[in-house]
């Protein structure tokens, strides 16, 4: 499903922190990778004006090495324009099946790709994204990916409104189980807004349907593989209890539907999805639904 990824970077600590994580995709079939740089003109400037050429040209090949010797065959590319519109677009254009990106949160203010460029390709991407978070040792200062990130089918966490663009992303979390998933939560969050107060009284029928629709999903995913699975279903406001459940579950990937630009009627998958990529402490993976 995803053999070949494209792999967004620069020439920071963090970027490089996001490369050699990235080599944990072998384990769900990455064969290839493509490292891409993109540049706007005043950087080009900047580093045409102090002959930096070198420089950038020996970070690739550094991160390439790091990527091949993880068994994967790369490529890299250098192109001008805005980061976000160029990584969408060559990412289609060499048949990529997946963009990784890094993200800093808010610790790492300095690094200028993974920070608002996140955000700007997830809510245009056509291709599934995975942001991978990064942080630095604020006592020695060393940038790398966060915990266990790199270890990507430990523990996936699934949260799901039953929507059409969900069941659109729960096929991967099928790939994902096939590829050899040790642990899978399925989540449900019943909406406070939506349910309190009108329909309150409602809810202990709400919570036996979608236990069940969990209960399904589960049987499908142990026909697939041997990983442990459960289910949950929740109330409160659905941002707040998935990321509670990311944090509690020691969460090694979060696989979400992604409305992405154009769906703007689907609350949840949108606002919620994008807003759990933002915060949640570990790797996100978000899926665009059907177009």
């Amino acid at each position: 499903m995803f053999s070949k990824i494209l792999i967004a970077t620069d020439l920071s600590a963090a970027s490089h922190a996001v490369v050699q994580c990235a080599t944990g995709l072998r384990s769900i079939g990455a064969r290839e990778c493509h490292l891409l740089q993109c540049m706007n003109l005043s950087e080009a400037a900047s580093m045409a004006a102090a002959n930096a050429k070198d420089v950038l040209e020996q970070a690739l090949l550094n991160q390439k090495a790091v990527l091949e010797k993880s068994g994967l065959k790369v490529k890299t590319e250098v192109v001008p324009g805005f980061a976000h519109v160029e990584i969408n677009k060559v990412a289609n254009k060499r048949k990529c099946s997946l963009i990784v990106i890094g993200s800093h949160g808010h610790s790492l203010l300095g690094e200028i790709l993974l920070g608002g460029v996140a955000s700007a390709v997830i809510h245009h991407a056509v291709k599934p994204v995975l942001i991978i978070r990064v942080e630095r040792n604020p006592k020695t200062g060393d940038v790398c990916a966060r915990g266990e990130t790199c270890n990507f089918i430990r523990h996936i966490f699934f949260p799901t409104d039953f929507s059409d663009n969900a069941d659109h992303a729960f096929q991967t979390v099928k790939h994902l189980v096939g590829a050899g998933a040790k642990e899978v939560t399925l989540c449900h969050v019943q909406d406070q807004v939506r349910l309190d107060p009108h329909l309150m009284h409602r809810l202990n029928e709400f919570n036996r349907i979608d236990h069940e629709r969990l209960a399904k999903m589960k049987e499908q995913l142990a026909r697939i593989g041997k990983a442990n699975i459960h289910g949950n279903v929740c109330f409160g406001h659905p941002a707040e209890k998935i990321l509670e459940n990311i944090d509690a579950k020691k969460t090694t990937l979060v696989v979400m539907g992604s409305q992405g630009r154009g769906f703007v009627k689907d609350i949840f998958l949108g606002s919620v999805s994008h807003n759990i990529a933002r915060r949640a402490p570990s790797p996100v993976l978000l899926i665009p639904g059907k177009r």
